[in-house]
C-alpha cells in the first residue's frame, strides 16, 4: 500500500484528491495539509511514500516547501499536482527537488500511475511535456543550482537510450523490459549517466540533459 500525504490550500480539492485515491487498492492517503507549513510538519513527523504537492498556496508555497525540505535532508518523493500549465514553474518544481508533475485535468488512472512511479523510485516527466521543458530550459540558466560543474561527458549510444526512458518516467525494471537488459545493468547504466552529467539524482540527470540538447531525438518506449 503506497502512503500519500495530499497538500492543497483548498479543503474540498483535498477531500475530492483523497476520495478518488481512495478508489484504488494500492493508495491510501495518510495524512492531509492545507499549506507548506503543514506539509513540512507532517514529512518531519511520518514521511509518506508519496507528498501530492500544490504549488499556489498561503504562507508557503509548493517551491518553498520543496526548497525547505531540500534544505533539513527530507527525501520524499513529491509529486507536483497544480491548475498552473507553465513550462518555467515546471522547471522551478523540478530544480526545487520535485520528481514529478501534473496538471489538475488528468485522469485517476494517470494520477495513480505517477504516484506509483515515484513510489518505486522513478520520476514522472512524460516525453511531451520533455519536448516543452526543453525549449524552456534552454532559456533558463543551468537547472538544479549546479551552474558551473563541467560539461557533461561522452554518453554512450545505451546511455542515451537509458536517458530517454528516465526522461519518460520509467523505473529501472521497465527500462531493463524497454532494452531487454537485466535490472542491474540498467542501475549500473543509471549510475553511469549521473556521473558523466555531474548531478546527484535522476531528476536532475534529466533536467541537465535538457538544457545541454542530449534529449533532442524521439525517445523509445518500451516493448515487450
Amino acid at each position: 500500500m503506497i502512503r500519500v500525504c495530499v497538500v492543497d490550500d483548498q479543503t474540498l480539492v483535498r477531500q475530492g484528491i483523497r476520495h478518488l485515491l481512495e478508489l484504488s487498492p494500492e493508495v491510501t492517503v495518510a495524512a492531509e495539509a492545507s499549506d507548506g507549513d503543514e506539509a513540512l510538519a507532517v514529512v518531519e513527523a511520518a514521511p509518506p511514500d508519496v507528498l501530492l504537492l500544490d504549488l499556489r498556496m498561503p504562507r508557503r508555497d509548493g517551491i518553498a516547501t520543496l526548497t525547505a525540505m531540500r534544505e533539513r535532508g527530507i527525501m520524499v518523493p513529491t509529486l507536483v499536482l497544480t491548475t498552473f500549465d507553465d513550462d518555467e514553474l515546471v522547471l522551478r518544481a523540478l530544480r526545487a527537488g520535485a520528481h514529478g508533475y501534473l496538471l489538475k485535468d488528468v485522469t485517476l488512472d494517470q494520477v495513480i500511475d505517477a504516484i506509483r512511479t515515484l513510489a518505486r523510485g522513478g520520476t514522472f516527466i512524460r516525453p511531451a511535456l520533455t519536448e516543452r521543458l526543453l525549449r524552456a530550459a534552454r532559456r533558463l540558466p543551468d537547472p538544479g543550482g549546479i551552474d558551473g560543474l563541467p560539461a557533461p561527458q561522452p554518453l554512450t549510444e545505451r546511455e542515451q537510450e537509458v536517458l530517454w526512458l528516465l526522461a519518460g518516467g520509467y523505473a529501472n525494471r521497465e527500462i531493463a523490459a524497454a532494452l531487454h537488459l537485466a535490472e542491474g545493468t540498467v542501475k549500473n547504466h543509471v549510475s553511469s549517466l549521473l556521473t558523466k552529467l555531474g548531478v546527484r539524482d535522476r531528476t536532475l540527470a534529466v533536467l541537465r540533459a535538457l538544457h545541454h540538447g542530449l534529449l533532442t531525438d524521439r525517445p523509445p518506449g518500451p516493448g515487450p
